[in-house]
């Protein structure tokens, strides 16, 4: 089993995401073999691969997007998955604390920005007011407060994306999961959402992200893990993975990727 610890251990630091032992399989393929991560609060991890290797199914599998055939999940000290049972006291509840942005943004289209992101609060039970009033806020620190009653199809891919991720922290997630959040983007609009995310890093704000941006993962992140074949090939500080890599699967994929490929 591989064991990923996104920082020096401490007494002091909490474990906000802890994986040990993950396996999943689809259609008898295994996807994830024995993966072990833990991600401490304010850490911002960063999982890079080719395609296919597992990268996005580690992800979902924190959330329960996609169901682990096996392993344990703890997300901020209350299990989560355990003995192959979905062991969480509420699906809904878990939601609230791991927020997630995906690829394709997946907002309401017959909603306005500032609908879509009071949406999931009111579902939670908090007030119209309170929600409006939250919603107007997180739209103006993602850079969009003058969009709030524009409908998806009327903006850009990062104005939506930007959109997603205000909705990502409306319910004050503990940890938030970013899923190759730029890869749908033109140049302009991955820098838009990019600096939306650096700013939340400065913030704080406890991440796991899986991204093709080596650059953003290397001047960001604190931890990079690379993943291929379902297995955690190499993890390190950014400056060990990236710039002197040790393992020979590590350093071809780098290759590639510098290449252009």
């Amino acid at each position: 089993m591989t064991e990923i610890v996104a920082s020096e251990p401490t007494t002091t630091v909490e474990a906000v995401v802890r994986i040990d032992g993950l396996s999943k399989s689809f259609d008898g393929r295994l996807v994830l073999d024995s993966v072990g991560l833990t991600v401490r609060r304010g850490q911002i991890v960063a999982i890079i691969g080719q395609s296919g290797g597992g990268k996005t199914t580690l992800l979902r599998c924190v959330n329960l997007l996609e169901r682990p055939d096996g392993g344990t999940i703890e997300v901020a000290g209350e299990p989560v998955f355990a003995a192959g049972k979905v062991v969480c006291r509420s699906l809904a509840r878990l939601r609230q604390s791991v927020g997630m942005v995906f690829q394709r943004f997946n907002l309401f289209p017959h909603l306005t920005a500032v609908e879509n992101v009071m949406l999931a609060q009111q579902r939670a039970g908090v007030g119209e007011s309170e929600a409006l009033e939250r919603s107007v806020a997180l739209l103006r620190r993602v850079g969009l407060a003058h969009r709030g009653l524009a409908y998806p199809e009327q903006m850009s891919g990062g104005e939506q994306q930007r959109v997603a991720i205000a909705r990502a922290l409306a319910l004050k997630p503990t940890v938030l999961l970013f899923d190759e959040p730029t890869s749908s983007l033109d140049p302009e609009s991955t820098g838009e959402v990019l600096k939306v995310m650096r700013e939340l890093a400065d913030d704080g704000m406890t991440m796991i992200l899986v991204t093709h941006e080596l650059t953003f993962a290397r001047d960001v992140a604190d931890w990079v893990v690379f993943v291929d074949g379902g297995h955690i090939i190499e993890q390190g500080v950014p400056a060990e993975v990236l710039g002197r890599p040790r393992e020979l699967r590590t350093k071809a994929f780098l290759t590639t990727y510098a290449a252009g490929g």
